[in-house]
């Protein structure tokens, strides 16, 4: 559909902090592993300044005390700014005062180091749940203006199966205004496929990609959500061992997902979570 940005979202976080590979590598074990995600992010940046787009980035804010040039630079660069949380701990596993204390902590990590409001977030792992909907109030306590959570699918991690499929603002639990914008999903012979990015990217063809995200914008008339990490684009990252199914998850088709990504930056069009919500009619200000 002409004229239609589509949101494109990178979550900052390294290979070893995924729930894929949470059995074998504990957070208290993080700073023995290599960091990687600063290298594998302004990979991602060059790719976008090639092509002039602007995208969104979930930064992580154990990533961000140890980058904050990365961070900085994220912004310099013309991209929007939004949190991914402290821990990357699956919400609906941390009690709410944790929840509160790490996302309150994350957005001022951020905001001290940009000195500009940081009006979204996106949970860990989409970790907002049918168990975990009190943390949309504290999103929206803590000053967060737009949400990116919740993913209408069926999963064994996250998912609110049934669940508003386009940008909407939905009132929370204790009757906040919070702006969603939902993780991508096509409906596709009575089924919600989940079509968002990330392992579903690299798993698909890309020609299956290409068609579910090209129907949402034209027969649907929506722009869609797109997200990936910097780890995607490093098939040389070091490999834990874990079981057979977070070893697919995890390392899946790495060594296609830059070439594709690639295709897709020139197939559609893109800005940031802001923007497309702003042009989709949603006033956002802190």
């Amino acid at each position: 559909m002409a004229g239609l940005n589509n949101a494109l979202t990178v979550d900052v976080e390294d290979y070893f902090q995924v729930a894929a590979l949470a059995e074998a590598v504990k957070p208290e074990d993080w700073g023995q592993h290599e960091l990687r995600v600063e290298r594998n992010t302004h990979r991602l940046l060059d790719l976008f300044d090639s092509r002039g787009v602007k995208a969104t980035f979930f930064v992580l804010g154990w990533v961000a005390e140890r980058c904050p040039g990365l961070v900085r630079e994220i912004v310099a660069r013309g991209h929007e700014l939004a949190s991914h949380g402290y821990s990357h701990q699956l919400v609906y596993q941390q009690r709410p005062a944790v929840f509160r204390d790490e996302t309150r902590r994350s957005k001022q990590i951020l905001e001290d180091q940009v000195q500009q409001p940081v009006l979204g977030y996106r949970a860990a792992s989409y970790s907002v749940t049918g168990d975990s909907l009190w943390a949309l109030d504290i999103i929206a306590e803590e000053g967060f203006v737009w949400d990116s959570s919740i993913f209408p699918v069926h999963h064994d991690r996250y998912g609110i199966p049934g669940a508003e499929r386009w940008p909407h603002q939905l009132q929370t639990p204790a009757g906040h205004s919070l702006v969603e914008f939902p993780l991508t999903t096509l409906r596709l012979s009575g089924l919600t496929v989940p079509i968002a990015g990330g392992g579903y990217f690299r798993l698909y063809p890309y020609v299956f990609s290409r068609f579910g995200l090209r129907r949402i914008n034209r027969r649907d008339r929506r722009p869609f959500i797109f997200y990936l990490h910097p780890w995607e684009v490093d098939p040389d990252q070091p490999r834990v061992s874990v079981g057979w199914k977070s070893r697919f998850r995890h390392y899946n088709n790495l060594h296609k997902c830059e070439n594709r990504l690639r295709r897709l930056l020139d197939d559609f069009a893109f800005d940031t979570v802001g923007n497309v919500l702003r042009a989709q009619g949603f006033p956002l200000s802190a």
